[in-house]
Order: structure tokens, then C-alpha cells, then sequence
């Protein structure tokens, strides 16, 4: 059994082979932390690992005893007024203005499998076996309100997963104005904290830094997750690399305001916040309602980040991500925006269609600019049929079926969150848009956020998208939202719910999602947000891929898919070869380099196909046949970081399949350096005693061992682009034979 409860002790071990995480009810009927980290053996006890001295200036939980301090002790769902003066994972309000709590163990109960959450994404199981649940309910008397702290361990992976439940039992109202999803209190502070942060177009750079005293952290409150700051930390050991060292991961499954915070207080303690940002967040409850938290995942690694983001990539690619395309091969993509933006003719569209289809291409995209009056970026978005009949004499149906009948797959792009002025949606409800009264609203690329809190306004665009996708024969949906929430305000809701806005955009965001995916199961739906503002695991739970990011440029690319890879699979990034100089930062890159970077992603192309040369076209030709030959393994290999683009001018990385009879590797150069010294990269995750053939050449032969601890010898012939700037290389290895 994954989880144990030790009677005596009042003891509960989660624990599998890899991890264990320790609770302990204490003196004062609450919850404290003994342990996290790795797999401990059981014993019927592990109190001795409860610290907690007398110190000036504290202050205790009883009366003549000297020995609980809440400040002094590593908790699991702290509250703040009671000793405790570190950030809270909780408040509640109540009638009389009070904002202290008592919650205290009342009961508990342990189950094979993992619930659902209601109205939220969350990871799964398709067997009871695969995880076990603890929950624990705490209750306040005086409040009568109870808290339900869920915990579930997968059997086979260094995951565990939280999430936290209100319910309010009391005739008094509360209001819940911070709601962690989980606290996690660590012995010391001898860490550095990784996390993703950026901007459109460098969306998930990666950064770290050292803990010090006092809090420091990530957010977003822009009403998504954020191009800024992916709902992502780590706390890594300072010696910890990609293959060695502790590190502990925490990823936030949830598409909205968020909090990643790490307070150290002065006596070296670390405890980690993470959950719905609280600021602007209030939610009252009266007797008999309930909240529910996000879900937050926890993976422990002793092995180093590669290890760390493996369990993420296996984690999320297959029990997060749901349904017909959750495992599947991901069609090759052409999309016309970057070739034509909103300025096409139907003649035009089929042109490019046809040229993706000679070269290869499974499935082409329309994207914006095909409803109402849409001729420009000031009017349409709402408008969710066609009214330019001269742009479409056939309108969806017809185009859908020309491309059809090319053999290929026809996908369409939907802004489903946004309003124009200009737009009969909104010249009819003009109060469905996220605005406060007798304020100005700010306008960003000349649009506005519907009120998705409203239930109506999301069952108005549910119809307007149901209407078109069961009409024509739709295979792919590029689901967009170009801009942030401002001046947040529900114009259907009392002044008192009001604080309620934001969460629920995004469960209404997720019940769209639901409701057409549930009418839709074959259709293969693709989030993106501006490019990567909303690239997050609460979307991926509906959209197993995601566009990675609006800058399609290979070099930029290198930095932005190796951020991304910290916590998300491969097959979750939409990643398109494009056209040169770069539409985002100018940049002329071989088309080899383009589609080699493309290739660890869900692969497709940016451009109009008909302007390359022949040569080119060629080119392309082979990197669709080549990704088609090798996307399995792409989109389902075991992923490792070899060399970072953040700390040097050559990025690698590669995939090895499960039974590690093949692996696919990427070496990139950005600038040349003239006389340069010889290289090598050491791979890894390969079997030692098995020959490998590299790209098929019969005297570049190596055993795995070799080429784990010599590694490959980098030549100037391996590098596209006579191995200038820019440059890169693919190296197949492939199973010659096995050593007995």
C-alpha cells in the first residue's frame, strides 16, 4: 500500500519506491510535516524528526509549555494568527470581521485511485492501482466549516499530487480570501529556485537563483497564466545539474491568476505557497457551499532535472492529457497567417494548401480572418460565421470540402474569449465584455474579453462554434486568446461576488473546452494565447498541444522549447518551420536548421510553400517524410537536455525510445567560431550493450557506453549550412546488435 497510517504515532506515510512524504498530527490536533523527499523505509514512528526549540520573541501554542511554537514547526496547511507569523496557505473571513482559525484533524481516509475534480482539469488514472488518495478533514468548531486535504501518490512515478477542499457547514456566512492548494514546509534553505519567465516571443526562459532569507517568487495576475511566468518552480540543490542532485518540482495545473511563492524565514526554513493568486480573489460561502482548489503536482528527483522533467513529460503526455490524439502521431501542419494574415483569396488559400500537399503535409489550417466583417484586427472577433461571402463564396463548408478533396485535413482558428466593437455580438450585448461601471476600458490589439464568469456568454459562442464545426469537415482547431483582463468586473454579479470573477473566466474557459470536446472527440484542438501566454497544464488537460510561442524563429526557438521542456512533453509543442528573414526578429536560418529545431514538436509549417525554390522544396519534402518516419518517437521518446542555449553558443538535446533501441539527437550551433576546438556530446539514457549505427553510416558504429561516456565526435560534415552560423546537425541512432 502507498500510504499508511500509523495509529499510535498519528503518523501517515505516503511513500513508493522513489519518494516519501511524512504527516504528523500534532500536540494541537493540527497538521505537521516530518519529512519529503526520497523514499524513506517505514517505521512505526519517524517523531524524532520534529524540531522545534524555545526562541526570544516567540510565541506558543499552550499555556506553560514551551515546546509548540507554529512558528518554529514545518506545517502542511498553515494558517497565520496563531503563532505562526509566516505567510499563510489559508484565510478565512468571518461575520465578525475575524480572520483566525482553529482547524484541527477530525478524521480521515484512505482509497485506491484518484477523484475527479469537479469543473477542473487534473490528472487521472485509468486503473485504481496507479495511485492511491489520502484525504484528511480538518474542522473549526466556531466556524463550523470543514477542510479536506487531498494528497494522491502514483504507484509508479515521484509524483504526488495536492489539492484542498472548503466546505461550510456554519448559518454564518465566510469568505474565503486565500486558498493555497498546497503548502510544503522544507528543513532548510539550501536551495536555488528555477522557474520559466519571459515575454511574447521568449516565453519560458529559464531562471535561477539562490534562496535568502525573506519570500521571493512568481505570479501572474493577468487573468491567464502568463507569457511572464509560468505556474513552474523547482527548488533545486546548488549542486544539482541535469543527470545529478536533488530537486524538487512543483507545477501548478491551472489557467488563470496564479502564486508560486518561497518564504525562507530566519532561521533557514523554506516553506513553498503555491495556488490561486489571492489579491483580487474573494469567494463567500454560505452553509452548505464548497470550494475547490486546483490541483498542484509535486515530483522529487534525486537523479537531477532531466529526471525531474521526464516524470512531468511522462506524467502530463499521458495522464493529463486526454482522449483520441492524447498518444497519437500529430499531423503535419500548413498554416497560411504568416503567408497571408487576413488579406486571401480562396483561390490563394488553395494554392497553399495544394503546395503543403504535394510536399507532403497532412492537414491544412485557415486561420484568422475567415468571420464577419474580419478584413482587419478592429472588427468581427464575435462573429462566428461567414458574412464576406467575396472572400468565401462557399463559405467554411465549401473551402472545407476543396481541401478535403486535395487528401488533406482541413483545420480552422477560433478566438472564442474575444469581442470587437465593430461586431454584431457586441453591438447586441454590449455588457457581455469584463468592464467596470463608469470606468474606461482599455482596449488591447482593438479587442475585448466576453465575460466567460456568465454562463450565457458561453453558451452563445458554444453554439455559434458547435454550428460551424458540424457543418464542414473540421479536423483541427486553433483556439487563440491575443490579450490579457483588465479592468475586471462582472457586470451580472453582486458587489460581493465580484471577487469571484476571475476563477470563474477560467471555469467557464474549461466548460467550453469540455462541452466540445464531448461533442467533438476527434477533433484535435491546439491552445494558444497570443503564442505561449496561456501554456500551461490546466489547457493541456483539454489541448494536448499547445503553440509554443509566436516567434518561429530557430534560434529563439532553441531557447524557448528548451524552457518549455522543464515541465512539458515534446508532443505539447506546436513548433512550425517559417519563413525567412523572420517575421519576429529578422533572422536569416538555414531551412535545414528551421525544421531540425521544429522537429522535437508537433511539426508543421509557416509560410506559402509556392515562393521556395525548387531545391528548397525538396528540402522540405525530405523533412516531412523524415519527421512522419520518426514523429512516434518524437512525440513519445524519453527526453534529455545535454547542452543549454542559455549558457553557451551550442544547444543539444535528444529522444530515446522506451526500449532504447533508437534515439534521435539535436546539436545546434548559433555563431561559428573560427579554428574552434574539437567537440564531443555525451548522450545518455541509451543501453550500454547495444551497437548503435549513427545515420546509417557503417563506420560510425558505437556501443551505448561509448556514447554515453566519449560521446560523439562532433565533425564539420555533420552541420547543415557548410557548418557556418546558425548551423546544426540530426544524429538517428539506430540498434545494430546486442551484446550477450
Amino acid at each position: 500500500m502507498a500510504i499508511v497510517f500509523h495509529e499510535e504515532s498519528k503518523e501517515f506515510h505516503i511513500y513508493n519506491n522513489e519518494v516519501s512524504y511524512i504527516i504528523k498530527i500534532l500536540e494541537n490536533n493540527q497538521l505537521g510535516n516530518l519529512y519529503y523527499g526520497k523514499r524513506l523505509r517505514d517505521r512505526n514512528t519517524f517523531a524524532h524528526l520534529l524540531q522545534g526549540d524555545l526562541k526570544p520573541l516567540s510565541a506558543y501554542v499552550f499555556e506553560n509549555d514551551y515546546k509548540l511554537s507554529l512558528q518554529h514547526t514545518k506545517q502542511e496547511y498553515p494558517s497565520y494568527g496563531t503563532t505562526d507569523f509566516r505567510y499563510p496557505a489559508f484565510e478565512i473571513k468571518q461575520e465578525n470581521g475575524s480572520r483566525v482559525t482553529n482547524f484541527e484533524y477530525h478524521s480521515h481516509k484512505i482509497f485506491a485511485g484518484k477523484k475527479k475534480l469537479d469543473g477542473l482539469p487534473a490528472t487521472y488514472v485509468e486503473e485504481q492501482t496507479e495511485a492511491t488518495t489520502l484525504e484528511i478533514t480538518l474542522y473549526d468548531s466556531l466556524i463550523n466549516t470543514e477542510i479536506v486535504l487531498s494528497y494522491s501518490i502514483y504507484e509508479n512515478r515521484p509524483v504526488i499530487t495536492r489539492n484542498t477542499r472548503f466546505i461550510h457547514k456554519g448559518n454564518s456566512k465566510v469568505i474565503l480570501t486565500r486558498t493555497m492548494s498546497a503548502a510544503v514546509d522544507l528543513p532548510d534553505s539550501d536551495f536555488e529556485m528555477v522557474h520559466l519567465a519571459g515575454a511574447w516571443s521568449r516565453e519560458r526562459h529559464v531562471k535561477v537563483r539562490k534562496l535568502e532569507q525573506g519570500t521571493q517568487g512568481i505570479h501572474s495576475m493577468t487573468g491567464t497564466s502568463s507569457a511572464d511566468h509560468n505556474p513552474f518552480i523547482a527548488l533545486k540543490r546548488p549542486n544539482t545539474d541535469e543527470t545529478n542532485g536533488e530537486v524538487y518540482g512543483f507545477s501548478f495545473i491551472y489557467s488563470g491568476n496564479h502564486l508560486e511563492q518561497v518564504e525562507v524565514d530566519t532561521f533557514d526554513r523554506t516553506r513553498v505557497l503555491i495556488g490561486i493568486h489571492p489579491d483580487t480573489f474573494e469567494w463567500p460561502l454560505e452553509d452548505g457551499e464548497e470550494f475547490q482548489t486546483p490541483e498542484v503536482v509535486m515530483v522529487y528527483s534525486s537523479q537531477g532535472l532531466n529526471k525531474m522533467s521526464q516524470s512531468f513529460h511522462n506524467l502530463y503526455r499521458s495522464r493529463l492529457a486526454r482522449g483520441y490524439w492524447r498518444e497519437k502521431p500529430r499531423p503535419t501542419v500548413i498554416n497560411n497567417w504568416e503567408a497571408t494574415e487576413m488579406d486571401f483569396t480562396v483561390e490563394k488559400i488553395l494554392s497553399i494548401a495544394s503546395a503543403g500537399k504535394e510536399l507532403g503535409a497532412e492537414l491544412f489550417v485557415l486561420d484568422d480572418g475567415w468571420f464577419g466583417s474580419r478584413n482587419h484586427d478592429k472588427a468581427g472577433l464575435g462573429d462566428w460565421y461567414v458574412t464576406n461571402f467575396n472572400k468565401l463564396p462557399e463559405g467554411i463548408t465549401g473551402l472545407a470540402n476543396k481541401v478535403d478533396e486535395m487528401g488533406l485535413k482541413f483545420g480552422l482558428w477560433f478566438e472564442p474569449e474575444m469581442v470587437n466593437k465593430d461586431s454584431d455580438l457586441y453591438r447586441n450585448h454590449p455588457d457581455w465584455i469584463i468592464s467596470t461601471p463608469n470606468r474606461r476600458s482599455s482596449p488591447s490589439r482593438n479587442q475585448y474579453v466576453l465575460d466567460f464568469s456568465r454562463k450565457e456568454v458561453v453558451d452563445y459562442i458554444y453554439g455559434l462554434m458547435e454550428k460551424v464545426l458540424s457543418e464542414s469537415k473540421i479536423s483541427y482547431v486553433k483556439w487563440d486568446m491575443n490579450r490579457y483582463i483588465t479592468e475586471c468586473f462582472s457586470n451580472d454579479k453582486t458587489a460581493e461576488d465580484q471577487g469571484k470573477t476571475f476563477h470563474k473566466y477560467v471555469l467557464g474557459v474549461y466548460s467550453l473546452y469540455e462541452r466540445l470536446i464531448a461533442r467533438f472527440p476527434y477533433i484535435l484542438f491546439e491552445s494558444c494565447s497570443s503564442g505561449g501566454a496561456r501554456f500551461d497544464p490546466g489547457i493541456l488537460y483539454y489541448a494536448p498541444q499547445g503553440w509554443t510561442s509566436d516567434d518561429t524563429d530557430a534560434v529563439e526557438r532553441l531557447k524557448i522549447q528548451y524552457g518549455t521542456s522543464f515541465v512539458y512533453p515534446v508532443s505539447s509543442m506546436g513548433a512550425h518551420v517559417s519563413a525567412v528573414p523572420n517575421h519576429q526578429v529578422g533572422r536569416i536560418t538555414p531551412i535545414e536548421t528551421r525544421a531540425n529545431v521544429a522537429y522535437f514538436g508537433a511539426f508543421g509549417y509557416e509560410m506559402d510553400l509556392n515562393t521556395l525554390s525548387v531545391e528548397e522544396k525538396e528540402k522540405v519534402k525530405d523533412q516531412i517524410e523524415f519527421y512522419k518516419s520518426h514523429r512516434e518517437l518524437l512525440m513519445n521518446g524519453t527526453f534529455y537536455r545535454h547542452l543549454s542555449p542559455f549558457e553557451g553558443q551550442v544547444t543539444a538535446w535528444s529522444v530515446v525510445a522506451e526500449d532504447k533501441s533508437k534515439a534521435i539527437v539535436g546539436y545546434y550551433k548559433v555563431l561559428n567560431v573560427p579554428n574552434d576546438s574539437w567537440k564531443r556530446l555525451k548522450l545518455q539514457g541509451l543501453d550500454p550493450n547495444k551497437q548503435y549505427s549513427l545515420n546509417g553510416n557503417p563506420s560510425r558504429i558505437h556501443y551505448g557506453d561509448e556514447l554515453m561516456q566519449v560521446g560523439i565526435i562532433i565533425e564539420d560534415k555533420d552541420f547543415c549550412a557548410n557548418a557556418g552560423d546558425f548551423s546544426s546537425a540530426i544524429f538517428v541512432l539506430k540498434e545494430i546488435e546486442a551484446l550477450n
